[in-house]
């Protein structure tokens, strides 16, 4: 019997029949733009060879002004048809199907040629855009439709119609972005008209058999949002247009309230979908925070959804499909939504890839052959960098053997699993522990290497990890001083806290100091009470009336940093806000452009500016160090002194903020090129 029977059920979309009930959702990754297919076409065959049911291409624009920054990818030329045909045959060859998203920007394109409903400027854009007239949105139907047609010509299953997260179809529902006075703008039948009519023109376009995904919104998480009776008029009409099926939007891009972080609960949105699925007679899809098997078999075996559409777990794993389907669960590299190089990525302009799988959307040129040379090669550290280039070494056909004083593997991601809401990080160690295991590595825990451990292997690499730095602050007898590790693993500093030091550690403690109970991110009502949602058959766009009602915080925290900037500024680029908002709601004050002074037994002595200036005690019960951290190149140094090579990664290389998404693409390279 299948592990996963609702999951791996065929279904069929406009006489396409599917493989499985599994979507990998739109990414929008950068590979298009690279102008490199034979790239593009191994990224989508890699998927579609590990199981995907349908996959949805990243967005393509159905024009200039509607592309989400300059020179955005769409089919424009024939030359551009024969790319995207390259990719279809490849993806069909290993048995998936897939469909292109058209993708309009609206406002939120990053030029100044952008268009909208109503000339009302996005906030996360600079460019104010221009009101189209009657003739400039029969130009965007049109480009659409052509879009669509030409998608079909390239040989794709069919094509998703972005209708939600606040782009330009979208902006036409809601007051909020359309101020309109003719038949595109009042009623919300006149506001409903756009897509609808979008819709009605690609069904024709197409033909019958070509599936058309429609993708609503169903909680815009805005002000002025869509109410829930618009929601299901929408979805009713987009039906009766011709569209094969509903994929689940969530929240408009400049939303205050997190979609997809991590510390988002798992399928924390998956009730809208169910509420929606029996008010249309089409297939309906859930998606955001769906990262493993179970939790997809859970909702379609609850009747949640028809499909389940996960796109960040494609890129952590392409072979998600093919191991749930063959009892390997455990062997599915679990995308833990930290964002880091996927989404931070995108909206830097760079290349997106994946923390946990370097290789995400450079399959082509960081490859893992079998080694023609095998070796014996010793690795030092069991944190992310050493773990990884372990594991990639031995699959290679090396022999590996893993040395880490502690007495389990993971390293520094045992701290990170214990902050709430980053509990994904338990099963991320999981998952390395397991492919130790099945990679045949030699694991040598609870053992400090010496240099005559090393001795004799062909390779040896150091991924010793960090020493946190200390920070040189005079400092009182009596005067409480704790570690950010110490903090982690559970001591008390006191109901008033200074935490020294800004940066990501820093806003982890903070954070873990002001949590009591049970974690939002493992509890979806709590969480939606911390960010303020309710359910949008209760308020329009899903805010809920009164705001966010957080718990009360567990201490008093003071977030110190000694740069005069905003405390936060260097987090990551799609989450930095989430964890500024968070601590801000639990009352943390974050004062930067200090100095510190002393640390007493009463407090921690505070000057300010550079100059120094009005020196005073700020009164806490204990002070916890998050200044930074060194390089912890002990092993490296006495190895240098007997004169046997070694390769340095990670932390032991470069310390900077616990940076795992560096430490882990760098193992991988390294263990690569052995």
């Amino acid at each position: 019997m299948s592990p996963y029977p609702h999951l791996l059920a065929p279904i069929t979309l406009s006489g396409v029949t599917l493989r499985n009930r599994a979507l990998m959702g739109s990414m929008h990754t950068g590979l298009e733009e690279t102008g490199d297919w034979t790239r593009v076409t191994a990224f989508y065959a890699a998927r579609a060879r590990g199981g995907a049911g349908l996959i949805v291409t990243g967005g393509m624009a159905p024009n200039r002004e509607g592309g989400v920054f300059p020179g955005a990818a769409g089919l424009f030329t024939d030359q551009d048809i024969a790319n995207h045909a390259r990719v279809t045959q490849a993806v069909h060859a290993e048995g998936g199907h897939i469909a292109m998203q058209i993708l309009h920007a609206g406002r939120y394109a990053f030029g100044k040629d952008c268009v909208a409903p109503s000339p009302v400027k996005s906030p996360i854009s600079p460019f104010p855009p221009q009101a189209l007239d009657e003739d400039g949105i029969e130009k965007q139907i049109t480009d659409i439709v052509t879009a669509a047609t030409r998608a079909i010509q390239a040989g794709y299953d069919g094509v998703e119609v972005m209708g939600s997260e606040g782009y330009f179809l979208n902006q036409f529902l809601v007051t909020h972005t359309n101020r309109r006075t003719d038949r595109w703008g009042g009623p919300y039948e006149n506001r409903m008209c756009l897509p609808v009519e979008v819709v009605r023109r690609v069904r024709a376009a197409i033909g019958p058999k070509a599936i058309l995904i429609y993708r609503i919104s169903l909680i815009d998480l805005v002000p002025d949002g869509s109410s829930w009776d618009e929601v299901i008029q929408l979805a009713k009409a987009i039906e009766a247009a011709g569209a094969s099926c509903l994929n689940t939007g969530i929240g408009w891009h400049e939303a205050r309230v997190p979609t997809i972080a991590t510390s988002v609960p798992r399928a924390a949105f998956a009730d809208l979908t169910a509420r929606l699925r029996p008010e249309v007679s089409i297939p309906v899809i859930t998606s955001n925070r769906i990262n493993a098997p179970d939790v997809a078999e859970r909702l379609l075996a609850e009747g949640a959804a028809d499909m389940v559409s996960m796109a960040r777990p494609w890129l952590a794993d392409p072979d998600f499909i093919a191991k749930a389907a063959s009892g390997r669960s455990a062997e599915i590299a679990p995308c833990i939504a930290c964002n880091q190089a996927c989404l931070d990525h995108t909206f830097s302009g760079k290349l997106s890839s994946c923390i946990v799988n370097p290789r995400a959307c450079h399959e082509t040129v960081l490859t893992f052959a079998p080694t023609l040379n095998p070796k014996r090669v010793a690795v030092v550290g069991a944190g992310p960098a050493g773990m990884t280039a372990a594991i990639v070494a031995a699959e290679r056909g090396n022999q590996v053997v893993l040395f880490d004083r502690a007495d389990q593997v993971g390293g520094q991601l045992n701290l990170a699993k214990r902050v709430p809401g980053k509990e994904e990080f338990h099963g991320l160690v999981a998952w390395f522990d397991t492919m130790l295991r099945k990679s045949g590595v030699t694991l040598r825990l609870g053992q400090e290497a010496r240099p005559n451990d090393v001795t004799g292997f062909d390779e040896v690499i150091l991924a010793t990890g960090v020493i946190p730095r200390d920070p040189q602050i005079p400092t009182d007898p009596g005067a409480r001083v704790f570690s950010y590790a110490d903090i982690l693993n559970g001591a008390d500093p006191g109901r008033r806290v200074a935490v020294i030091g800004a940066g990501g550690i820093g806003f982890d403690v903070a954070e873990a100091l002001v949590h009591r109970g049970q974690s939002p991110a493992l509890d979806a009502a709590l969480w939606r009470a911390e960010w303020g949602v309710s359910a949008p058959w209760a308020a329009r766009g899903g805010l809920a009336p009164n705001g966010p009602t957080p718990h009360p915080p567990a201490r008093e925290v003071h977030l110190l940093q000694r740069k005069a900037e905003k405390p936060g500024r260097h987090l990551g680029k799609t989450t930095g806000w989430i964890h500024r908002a968070n601590l801000a709601m639990k009352s943390v004050r974050m004062l930067g452009g200090v100095t510190y002074e002393r640390i007493t037994a009463e407090g921690i002595i505070l000057s300010h500016g550079p100059n120094r200036e009005n020196p005073g005690l700020l009164p806490v019960d204990g002070v916890v160090i998050c200044a930074g951290q060194d390089p912890d190149r002990r092993l490296s140094v006495a190895l240098n002194q007997l004169g046997i090579a070694h390769h340095l990664i990670g932390g032991a290389d470069v310390a900077r903020e616990l940076d795992a998404k560096r430490a882990i693409d760098q193992g991988a390279r390294l263990a690569a090129q052995l």
